[in-house]
Parts: structure tokens; C-alpha cells; sequence
């Protein structure tokens, strides 16, 4: 009764040890799915960013390729506008000499009527005609009444080039202009006049007569052509073309944002249109750090951006600096001086931006969420695979264990079933006084005996069961199979039973397979097994006539075999992989009694 209730306390703790175990390996199985899970997790949402990170990196390469486009434009525009001026200028030659061909050469004997009825002839807006006087040059007669009497002593440059165009010199100032034989040419510019309007004048003098011949022309041929071929028409399509692009704005970094005025000699404030600050499209989108900015891109060279919230709508604008290849793109800087750059700005508005950005995440957002779900499912089939295949090959270990370990017992229960017959036997030699077969009989009894001793006092059940599986092995095949075991206590020899097993049960089966080779009194093969506190040894020796040859052969290798066709060449390759798991090694001898030794040493 004892021995029941004992053996059923012995049960209970086992299944709550089993328990604890499976409890356990479910709580490493779901430590493992979570940290796939969060690194999935980590992987996608890096993927997000960048890919978030990359869209509007190739939103703003958009923008650039964009305003790469509008620069060329403007290129070409500005260069035919410029020819387009040059013609101008040269038209206005002609009439200068037409009109002093019609015209008497004194300036008093020429009448303000004259040139009225010669400025619509030769198709200009006016002519006026310039006198030098000791101290000043004056607008002395005109077609337009407003010009008359009027003083040019302030005007720069203008002043300096009428001057160098009465000492019969060409006109050479630094100032955009149009340099002809005994003639100048200004760009188009605000009348000091008449504020409102922007002419283009030409200045003609070649000694013929006493006064300066200056034709003029308004903007309005100029304007005509740049609406129909220049830069206002392809930013107009431009704008209209895109859905984030509110407005395109040429600015002059010199003069914005409020320009370079004067104050005309009447006391009215004066622009200039080589000033201007936004020379080309419109700027009515503002911020108060598009100023620093616009300075910040033209002296930086790089682009500049900005996000901003502007009367209530999401802005964003990029301002980017823009060299031309010489100086005669008709803007100046606050001193007069022409500039060979300016600064290109686009505004946009991020509200479409961002739904486009957020369509396109929505999409990338759920392709993440599939090859999470994909992945996770994946993990957990493996999981399980590999959970299976595991359980698997746990379940054949045990089969091969709980077999092995029955054999060993069954050798024992063999030798305590015989005891009372050896006994007999030996009381019967003693009787007969039969000493020798006596000893003999004795000394074979002995060695079994001691050999199971071997053999049951081996530290690991699991590989006593193997041995003893391999000398009943030996005995089916006649195979003197000798064991000897020194310290072996392997309960914490840090090297899994499964390994050990593995390992010896190759090397056991390679040297039965090589001694089958021969007659049954040349089979033999030796086990010597022993453990210190540094390292594990197995050395198992056979027989073998060619010891020699076979030692200089790549045994090691995975496929070869000194065997016959139906062997993979497996064995000693996985040995060899095993013990390398865990920093050990094995290596062949030949021993000079025909004998082949393998060793095997593993670090504890």
C-alpha cells in the first residue's frame, strides 16, 4: 500500500514537471512570435518612413525638374526678347538718320509740328531732339510737349552717355544698353517724364547736326511680343497645367521685395523696370521669411524651402537660384550694375500635395499590413514545422532510448536469471577438482560482469543504452567488441546526449562496417571513453590492412566514402560538423599494427 501511494506521488510530480516544461516551451514560443512581430513591426515602419522620406524627396526633385524646365524657358524668352529689343534698337537708328535726313540741322530752325508729323511717318511714339548747353543738356523740341524744357542733368547714366555721344565717342557705360556706331540704346525703362509709361529711346549723333536725335517707342511692341511667344505665356500655361502650382515669380534678390525707387525732381516717387523685384510672373502669395529666404538661396547657391500657413491654406514654396550665362537679362541691382542671376520661386499648395502623399501612403500602409500578416503567417507555420519535426525527432530519440534502455535491463534481469546456474557450475568444477576450466570459467564470467558494471555506471542512461545496443550488435555479428570507461560522469558535460549519441553511433558503425571485412578472429574493435574536468575523449580503434592509404584520404568530406556504392559518405562528415559545434575536434591515426584510431575530444 506504501508502495502505491508512493509511486502515485511519484506520478503527480512528474506530470506537474511535464507541466511546468510544456508551460514553459509555450512561453518561449510566444516570447519568439512577439519578437518577430515587433521587429516586422520595426522593419515596416522604417519602410514607411523612407518610403514616406523618398516620395517627397521625388516630390521635390518634381519641382526642380519643374523649375529646370521654366529656367530654360525663360532662357530662351529672355534672349529672344532681347534680339527681339536689339531690333528695336536698330529700328530706332534708322529713324534717328531718316529724321535728320528730313530734318534741318539746326535745332532752331526745327519746329515741335515737324516732328509730330515725322514720328508718325516713320511709326515711333515721339521723337525729341537734345541740346548741350554749357552746363546741362536739355530735351530742347519734341512731338511730345511733356518732354519739353526738360533738364537731363540728373540722369544716370543717361547724362554720361549724351556727353560721350556730343565729343563724337560711342557710348560706353556700365549700364544695359545697345552700343551702335554714333548711337545708344537703353533698355526699356519708366519714363522721368511721365511716370506711366516705359519707353525705349534711341540717341543718335554724328556731327551733322547740333542737337542729339532721340526716337522712342513704347513698351506696348515689346509686351506684344512676350504674350505672344515669351515668358508670361508659358508661366500662364504652366500654372494652369499643374494642380499643386498657385504661382511662378522671377524675383531680383538685389531689389526685393519693394524695388529700387527715386524721388523725381516734382516730388513723385519714380520705379525702375530693370529694378523692379519680380521682373517676370506674379508674387501675391506672401510670408514674412520669403525675404530672408530669397537672400538666403541667391547668396547660398542652394535651394531653399518653406512649409508654411498663409491666410489660412498650407503653402509651400521653394526658392531657387537661377545663373544666366552672361549679364543681359535686363535687371539690375539697387546700384544699376546688371546681374547675371536671380532667384526663381514656385508656390504650391501642400494641401494637394499631401493628398497625393496620402493616397499613396494608404496604399503603401496596406501592402504593410498584408506582408505583415503574410509574414506572421509564415513565422507561425514555420513555428509549427519546426515545433512538429522537433516533437518528431524527440519522439524517436525516446522510442530509440526506452528500447535501448529495455535491452540493458534485460541484460541485467539475464545475468541475475543465471546467477543460480553459474553458481551450480561453479560448485560442480570445484567437486571435480577442475582448477583450470574453473579459472577460465570464472574469468569470463567476470569480464561480463564488470563489462555490464562498465556500462550501468555510466553517467548518461541514454548513451549506456547505445553502447550496450552496439555490443548486442557486435555479438549478432561475431565482432570482438572490447569497452572501457574511465570518470565518465556526463549528467553536466555541457554537450547534448543527442550529439554524443550521434557521434559515437557513427564512429561505432564505421568501424563494424570496416571489420566485417575480414575473418571473425581479425574482428576487432575498441571503445575507450573518458572524461576530466577539461575535455570529453572517445577513441574507437578496428582493424584495418589499409590504415596506411585511408588516413591520406578526405574522410571528413561530405559524400566521400571508402565504402560501397548504397553508403551517402555521410557519417564522418556529421562527426565532424557536431564536434566543431562545440569547439572540438577529431582526427585518424594509423596505428603500425594495422589498426585505424579515431579520436574524438570535445571541451567541456
Amino acid at each position: 500500500m506504501g508502495g502505491s501511494i508512493a509511486f502515485q506521488k511519484n506520478n503527480r510530480m512528474k506530470i506537474r514537471q511535464k507541466g511546468k516544461m510544456w508551460e514553459m516551451q509555450r512561453n518561449i514560443w510566444l516570447m519568439a512570435i512577439g519578437i518577430i512581430v515587433v521587429l516586422i513591426l520595426i522593419n515596416n515602419s522604417a519602410y514607411y518612413f523612407l518610403t514616406k522620406k523618398t516620395l517627397e524627396d521625388s516630390f521635390n526633385e518634381e519641382l526642380l525638374e519643374h523649375a529646370k524646365r521654366l529656367e530654360i524657358s525663360l532662357e530662351q524668352s529672355r534672349q529672344g526678347a532681347e534680339l527681339f529689343q536689339d531690333q528695336i534698337g536698330r529700328e530706332l537708328r534708322t529713324a534717328s538718320i531718316a529724321a535728320q535726313y528730313a530734318l534741318d540741322p539746326d535745332v532752331e530752325k526745327v519746329t515741335n509740328e515737324q516732328l509730330v508729323e515725322l514720328s508718325k511717318k516713320l511709326g515711333i511714339s515721339h521723337i525729341t531732339l537734345l541740346k548741350r548747353l554749357p552746363d546741362d543738356i536739355v530735351l530742347y523740341k519734341s512731338s511730345d510737349d511733356s518732354q519739353l524744357g526738360k533738364s537731363t542733368k540728373t540722369w544716370e547714366p543717361w547724362y554720361e552717355v549724351f556727353n560721350q555721344l556730343f565729343d563724337e565717342k560711342n557710348a560706353s557705360v556700365d549700364w544695359l544698353g545697345q552700343t551702335l556706331p554714333n548711337f545708344w540704346s537703353g533698355p526699356f525703362e519708366v519714363s522721368s517724364t511721365r511716370l506711366d509709361q516705359v519707353n525705349k529711346w534711341g540717341y543718335y549723333y554724328d556731327g551733322a547736326t547740333n542737337y542729339i536725335t532721340d526716337p522712342y517707342v513704347g513698351y506696348e511692341r515689346q509686351e506684344e511680343y512676350e504674350n505672344a511667344t515669351g515668358v508670361h505665356r508659358m508661366i500662364e500655361n504652366s500654372v494652369q497645367s499643374s494642380e499643386s502650382l498657385l504661382e511662378i515669380a522671377f524675383i531680383n534678390p538685389e531689389t526685393f521685395p519693394d524695388g529700387e525707387q527715386t524721388i523725381h525732381p516734382n516730388g513723385d516717387v519714380q520705379g525702375h523696370k530693370v529694378q523692379e523685384p519680380i521682373f517676370y510672373g506674379s508674387y501675391t502669395i506672401k510670408s514674412e521669411k520669403d525675404t530672408e529666404l530669397v537672400r538666403q538661396a541667391y547668396f547660398s547657391k542652394e535651394t531653399v524651402t518653406l512649409r508654411e500657413n498663409i491666410n489660412g491654406k498650407e503653402i509651400f514654396k521653394m526658392f531657387i537660384p537661377v545663373f544666366a550665362t552672361d549679364k543681359g537679362i535686363n535687371i539690375t541691382d539697387r546700384d544699376g550694375i546688371p546681374m547675371d542671376s536671380y532667384v526663381l520661386s514656385l508656390t504650391s499648395d501642400y494641401h494637394i500635395i499631401q493628398e497625393k502623399l496620402d493616397s499613396q501612403f494608404l496604399n503603401l500602409g496596406l501592402i504593410i499590413i498584408l506582408l505583415t500578416g503574410l509574414s506572421l503567417l509564415i513565422a507561425v507555420v514555420a513555428m509549427r514545422y519546426y515545433r512538429q519535426s522537433r516533437d518528431k525527432v524527440v519522439s524517436v530519440t525516446q522510442e530509440t532510448y526506452v528500447e535501448e534502455i529495455n535491452q540493458l535491463f534485460q541484460s541485467i534481469r539475464a545475468q541475475r536469471h543465471d546467477f543460480l546456474n553459474h553458481v551450480q557450475t561453479i560448485h560442480s568444477l570445484a567437486e571435480l577438482e577442475k582448477s583450470k576450466e574453473l579459472v577460465a570459467y570464472t574469468k569470463e564470467l567476470t569480464g561480463d560482469i564488470r563489462l555490464m558494471n562498465d556500462i550501468i555506471n555510466i553517467g548518461n542512461p541514454a548513451i549506456a543504452a547505445l553502447v550496450r545496443s552496439k555490443i548486442s550488435q557486435a555479438e549478432s555479428h561475431r565482432i570482438q567488441f572490447s569497452c572501457s570507461f574511465t570518470g565518465l560522469n556526463m549528467q553536466e558535460m555541457g554537450v547534448k546526449t543527442l550529439d554524443v549519441n550521434r557521434m559515437l553511433g557513427n564512429l561505432i558503425d564505421n568501424a563494424f562496417d570496416e571489420v566485417l571485412k575480414y575473418e571473425e578472429d581479425r574482428r576487432h574493435v575498441t571503445l575507450i571513453g573518458k572524461q576530466t574536468a577539461d575535455d570529453l575523449e572517445f577513441t574507437i580503434s578496428n582493424s584495418c590492412e589499409q590504415a596506411d592509404e585511408i588516413v591520406t584520404k578526405p574522410l571528413f568530406e561530405s559524400g566521400y566514402s571508402t565504402k560501397q556504392q548504397d553508403h551517402q559518405g555521410l557519417g564522418l562528415s556529421i562527426v565532424k560538423s557536431i564536434a566543431e559545434q562545440y569547439k572540438g575536434d577529431i582526427f585518424v591515426i594509423a596505428e603500425p599494427a594495422g589498426k585505424l584510431t579515431f579520436t574524438l575530444k570535445i571541451p567541456l
